[in-house]
């Protein structure tokens, strides 16, 4: 038999799996929010955290708890929305896990077991953070965050980052490949491979850092190409995106959604940091780069496309949004599935023309207030005289 609180916790699981989300009351014109995340600790199986044998669990515990579920990869594959959890578990190891839903909105659900990775990195003790491309090539890749421990210092919490890479063609059926070697930048985060060749060869968006935590001498965005993807060697990293003194990317910036193709360019979603007086804030934001020359910027809104409102500023790491999945429909729809406060997956809901329409006309930021308040007040005297004539 079974222990009967397993049946409680199964019928609860299905009623929150079976609600359905509805359209926040918050309004900007650029994207839809939604009331409710779409991941959360609670989606979890039953059978992940408990053991529902009575004769050894007799107080139905859990044995093996989860403590957080975010930073998604997101793809569409034959009508299905389909992301890739980053599940944190309460021994904080994370571990990645397919979770299907049929709206992109709603009625996610996980598979049946967690995704296992080929395990050939001895020294990699957590991996997180998946983005995934559907390349031209034929293969679904994931790039991740393969974290070690940093020997080479004393402190404990010493890490290194490297941008770990596996392909499939189904979710299901994964093969490792070597890490991204990047020769001039010794750690690397979020880390994005672009959907199509460059110049015959694979181009990846890249973070440069020197330290696990700061980027240090790192300026923002990184681009390089590599010939070979099975042993992925970037020579030099050109800068896209750029930090810039007292904007939300001052701190550091780093790429999030695989870039999305229009007929103006690739729209880039990506996240900013900032200090503040509570720690860092993290943001995200959007810009263009060239349609035939990726690397190259071509619109930069100013200021931030999302950022934490309500219960999305709470959480393990409070004051964040963060992307790392984006589903771009054929329809023209654009799903864009963002962590709050390193603790749930929520999604806001958009369009191609509404992404260019903000990327391309929204103004640069002028970077200082007194040119930034001159733009407000051309705003401002525009729409007087609209008022006045009507």
């Amino acid at each position: 038999m079974l222990h009967p609180q397993y049946y409680v916790e199964k019928e609860k699981l299905e009623a929150l799996i079976q609600r359905k989300n509805k359209k926040s009351s918050f309004y900007n014109g650029i994207f839809d929010r939604y009331e409710d995340p779409v991941l959360t600790r609670a989606h979890i199986p039953v059978e992940w955290k408990y053991d529902l044998d009575p004769q050894t669990n007799p107080w139905f515990m859990e044995r093996l708890g989860v403590n957080a579920v975010m930073n998604s990869g997101a793809i569409e594959l034959n009508g299905k929305f389909y992301l890739v959890a980053r599940v944190e578990g309460a021994d904080r190891k994370s571990f990645f896990a397919v979770a299907e839903s049929d709206t992109g909105i709603d009625g996610f659900r996980f598979w049946d077991t967690p995704v296992v990775l080929p395990d050939i990195c001895p020294q990699e003790t957590n991996v997180y953070d998946m983005r995934l491309t559907k390349h031209e090539d034929g293969y679904i890749y994931g790039v991740f965050c393969s974290e070690s421990k940093d020997t080479s210092v004393d402190d404990l919490s010493a890490a290194t980052a490297a941008a770990g890479i596996v392909r499939t063609k189904d979710l299901k059926s994964w093969e490792r490949l070597d890490n991204l070697t990047t020769l001039r930048s010794p750690q690397q985060r979020n880390v994005v491979l672009h959907p199509e060749f460059v110049d015959g060869k694979y181009a990846f968006y890249t973070r440069p850092m020197d330290d696990f935590i700061d980027t240090g001498s790192g300026g923002g965005i990184g681009f390089g190409l590599c010939d070979d993807i099975e042993h992925a060697v970037i020579d030099e990293e050109i800068l896209t995106s750029c930090r810039k003194y007292h904007t939300i990317t001052e701190a550091k910036n780093g790429a999030g959604a695989v870039p999305i193709k229009t007929d103006r360019g690739w729209i880039h979603i990506a996240h900013g940091v900032r200090n503040t007086a509570a720690g860092l804030r993290y943001v995200i934001y959007a810009f263009a780069t060239d349609f035939k020359d990726p690397k190259r910027v071509i619109a930069e809104p100013s200021g931030l496309l999302i950022g934490p409102l309500g219960q999305e500023r709470t959480g393990d790491v409070s004051n964040v949004v963060f992307t790392n999945g984006a589903v771009a429909r054929d329809n023209g729809d654009v799903f864009i599935y963002y962590a709050s406060s390193d603790t749930r997956m929520h999604v806001a809901v958009t369009t191609i023309d509404k992404l260019k329409d903000y990327v391309f006309h929204t103004p640069s930021d002028a970077l200082r207030s007194a040119d930034c308040v001159r733009q407000r007040m051309a705003l401002i005297e525009k729409n007087r005289k609209l008022l006045e004539a009507f």
